[in-house]
């Protein structure tokens, strides 16, 4: 069941170096592209990058950005980010062996809500696969426009490193309880 799925998919940040088959990645986008969107627009434009060298830019383009976010950031901030242990470096976009850059075409209506709703659908279908991913969303895109020459009229909303995990944290995911998040109308009486 998909919720079974949902239950199982966490985050990871680290990933084997191991080959990927890209019909998985395929799969995983063909999902995606399945998902709903405002006015049936589908504004989501996917591209995949598997080479090294372009990994690397892409990950040098955004630890710079994200150097810059730490330093601004206030300091209650910086204290989360710190017990979170989110630095500034992201070896995640050099480990796996896929980044799925998720873009969006800015001028279609809801074009942002489309793009999570599929970007859901995809983490569900990269658990199924038996692969894992982090959602990561930089701050500015600028450079990741650039580097992987999008048109103009789009932009990078996520990258999805996708791989196989490497090592699993023991940490409990604690969510809400059904009760704390869904409230029934009318109220039942009992």
């Amino acid at each position: 069941m998909i919720v079974d799925l949902a239950r199982r998919r966490v985050t990871i940040r680290k990933f084997l170096s191991k080959e990927v088959s890209i019909q998985k990645i395929i799969r995983i986008i063909e999902v995606g592209r399945q998902a709903p969107s405002g006015a049936n627009r589908q504004p989501w434009r996917f591209i995949v990058v598997s080479d090294a060298g372009l990994k690397r830019r892409i990950r040098e383009e955004c630890e710079k950005i994200e150097r810059g976010f730490h330093r601004k950031v206030p300091e209650w901030m910086k204290k989360w980010l710190s017990e979170k242990k989110i630095t500034p470096i992201k070896k995640f976009l050099t480990e796996a062996p896929y980044l799925i850059v998720v873009c969006s075409e800015k001028t279609a209506v809801y074009h942002v809500q489309s793009i999570w709703l599929s970007i859901g659908y995809m983490l569900l279908a990269i658990e199924e696969e038996g692969l894992a991913t982090v959602t990561y969303t930089p701050s500015r895109t600028a450079g990741i426009r650039e580097l992987l020459k999008i048109p103009d009229g789009y932009i990078a909303e996520a990258i999805l490193p996708v791989g196989l995990v490497s090592c699993i944290s023991l940490r409990i995911i604690v969510r809400l309880m059904r009760n704390d998040v869904a409230v029934a109308f009318p109220p039942s009486s009992s």
